[in-house]
């Protein structure tokens, strides 16, 4: 059994982490001691957060009957045929209230799939425990969120891995390197799963020093070569994916060289498409810097160009130097926010009549109509339409 689910805790005494929902005042806690029905519930957390072994607990508390699924591998029919064992008509419902139906990775399933779930929830056959990475909002049904209450679980801090990595280091008999258990918690990004599979393979494959009283040590070395590289939460279709980016945006936009240097680091490093990054420094320089320095926009055109034509490693370089030059460049958002009213009026008022003056006459009977006519180069006269000639939409300092 690895060891990851050898040591899964069995009660919320051992459980580590998440003391909102399982501490004094908790939910979870204050939920467990009602006499009431289970509520269904969805828990979203980032990986290795302790969802499935919350669910687990939670079944054994309430010695209710466990069905565990992941919906990466299941099928509907699947959970259907074990919902069914349950049915009044059935006559099998537990004795202490209906079933536990946990499904890890929900957000997996799509909206039909979902939808066949909702009946049972909603007549209270199941007690449904979801559990997702992602955006319960954006990734759950409407209806199936309005039967279940939603619970979030934080990413595990240092200390607290630090728990989970003692236990398993009693467990193994080891110990381990000040330098190399520093490495491991940084580097597991708040997964207790990945601090625990990397200690079982570093254990495995070391040849670890001894201390004189022979107890095994475990060294930075082993750990870097079972981790192999640092974790990355970056699914591409997930909310951290949009965070990042996010933030990256943002970093310029403040002027904060170092915070869009650690974003984008954090992009590159989880793989992301250059030309992604790129393009939105493209937008960018035309967005948020704009007529205060429209070199701006000649920078992040030939970061885009160097990527496109170099790719990585190398290209990481260009990225670096065209989000400091971006960042530490003046703002000016005022040709954007000026089109932005713009578009708004064309939507407003349609297509509204072009000045006379101002429309092509290509032909005599044009001309004759009045086509054109009074046109005179750098007029100072509006070429707005008559309903909209008072309209100011770029303002700057400068003007």
């Amino acid at each position: 059994m690895p060891l990851a689910e050898d040591l899964r805790p069995k009660t919320l005494k051992d459980y580590v982490g998440q003391d909102h929902l399982v501490g004094k005042n908790g939910l979870i806690k204050k939920l467990l001691k009602t006499k009431g029905t289970f509520p269904s519930l969805i828990f979203w957390g980032p990986p290795g957060s302790g969802k499935t072994t919350l669910a687990r607990i939670i079944a054994l508390q309430l010695k209710k009957p466990f069905h565990e699924f992941s919906a990466v591998s299941t099928s509907t029919k699947e959970i259907e045929s074990v919902i069914s064992r349950y049915s009044p008509k059935n006559g099998q419902q537990a004795l202490n209230g209906p079933p536990i139906v946990f499904l890890d990775e929900i957000h997996r399933f799509n909206k039909t799939q979902q939808d066949k779930l909702l009946p049972h929830v909603e007549k209270g056959i199941i007690t449904l425990i979801g559990a997702t990475t992602e955006n319960p909002s954006f990734e759950i049904i409407g209806p199936l969120l309005s039967r279940t209450r939603v619970v979030t679980l934080h990413q595990l801090s240092e200390k607290e891995l630090s728990k989970i990595l003692n236990r398993a280091l009693k467990y193994f008999d080891k110990s381990i390197h000040q330098n190399a258990r520093k490495f491991l918690l940084e580097a597991s990004n708040g997964d207790a799963r990945v601090v625990l599979n990397v200690l079982e393979i570093a254990s495995q494959l070391s040849l670890p020093t001894r201390r004189p009283d022979t107890e095994e040590v475990i060294s930075l070395i082993s750990i870097e070569e079972a981790l192999q590289r640092r974790q990355y939460t970056f699914d591409k279709k997930g909310e951290d994916y949009y965070n990042v980016i996010s933030a990256f945006i943002k970093s310029m936009r403040a002027s904060q060289p170092d915070a869009a240097l650690y974003y984008l680091a954090r992009m590159i490093e989880a793989g992301q498409d250059p030309l992604y990054i790129a393009r939105r420094m493209v937008i960018f320089a035309s967005e948020d810097i704009g007529m205060a320095q429209p070199t701006a926009l000649v920078v992040a055109n030939e970061v885009f160009r160097a990527c496109e034509t170099i790719g990585y490693p190398e290209c990481a370089i260009n990225l670096a130097n065209g989000t400091v030059y971006l960042a530490k460049a003046k703002k000016d958002r005022s040709a954007y926010e000026a089109y932005q009213k713009a578009s708004e009026d064309v939507r407003r008022f349609g297509n509204l009549p072009v000045p006379m003056g101002v429309r092509n006459a290509p032909t005599e009977l044009m001309k004759e109509l009045g086509y054109g006519e009074g046109y005179k180069k750098y007029d100072k006269k509006t070429y707005l339409p008559e309903k909209l000639k008072n309209r100011v939409y770029y303002k700057n300092d400068k003007d």
